[in-house]
């Protein structure tokens, strides 16, 4: 913590963003309260099942990424603390959510050569300033000791958000948003392992147009790794 920032807090201690206790940017107990998910779980989408295997959605139309793992459920307290470092500015959050993503990767035993994160629209970027998604991968790739490469995956198209739409709505809203800066000629995903780091996934829509382009550019593997799934 920088100098300006340590006499910051003591002149005005941070609050929890979820319980408000004073002190902390989010308290020990909320944390403590952000519980991992527990099998069984898909294999591939890592969604709730009652015994080990595939999810029926996956049996039948199987997410185009080689898996999705979570750090937990879309429930409170992880809940608000998504939505405060989303829509309010609470950007220091990134740091202890992040570090629930590189646990979760350790944890997981996933492995990868690099990591992404789900990338903004150049508008909205500029209407909210930063890329939430952005600030919990570097947290993520520092952690991991994994390169961050934040303009090799880029969304080229603005998409209205995925928030009341369907399974086929989400996925024909996000189709063909992303590209890949790196060319296959170029080699530079050849048989790379992806990681790419987001908040919340529903259905995996936007993971899997991520994913596109990347498969397409040489990548051998492309996993998501993200904060929250529905319960």
């Amino acid at each position: 913590m920088n100098t300006v920032q340590h006499v910051l807090d003591y002149i005005f201690p941070p609050q929890c963003a979820f319980c408000k206790c004073s002190g902390y940017v989010l308290c020990t107990s909320c944390l403590a309260n952000i519980h991992p998910l527990t099998p069984p779980r898909c294999l591939h989408c890592y969604g709730q099942l009652i015994t080990h295997g595939l999810c029926i959605a996956c049996q039948r139309h199987p997410l185009q990424i080689s898996g999705l793992r979570a750090v937990s459920t879309y429930d409170d307290p992880l809940r608000s603390c998504i939505h405060a470092l989303k829509y309010n500015g609470h950007k220091r959050l990134a740091g202890p959510l992040g570090s629930l993503l590189a646990q979760a990767f350790y944890t997981y035993g996933m492995q990868a050569d690099i990591i992404l994160p789900v990338p903004l629209h150049s508008e909205r970027q500029q209407q909210r300033g930063y890329n939430h998604a952005s600030l919990l991968a570097q947290v993520c790739s520092a952690q991991l000791g994994i390169p961050l490469q934040e303009h090799i995956l880029v969304r080229h198209r603005a998409t209205p958000a995925q928030v009341g739409l369907g399974a086929r709505e989400r996925q024909q809203n996000v189709a063909g948003a992303f590209l890949c800066t790196a060319t296959p000629t170029e080699q530079t995903l050849y048989r790379h392992k992806i990681l790419i780091i987001d908040d919340v996934c529903t259905t995996g829509a936007t993971l899997e147009a991520c994913a596109a382009p990347l498969f397409a550019a040489g990548a051998a593997a492309v996993w998501g790794l993200v904060l929250a799934r529905p319960a």
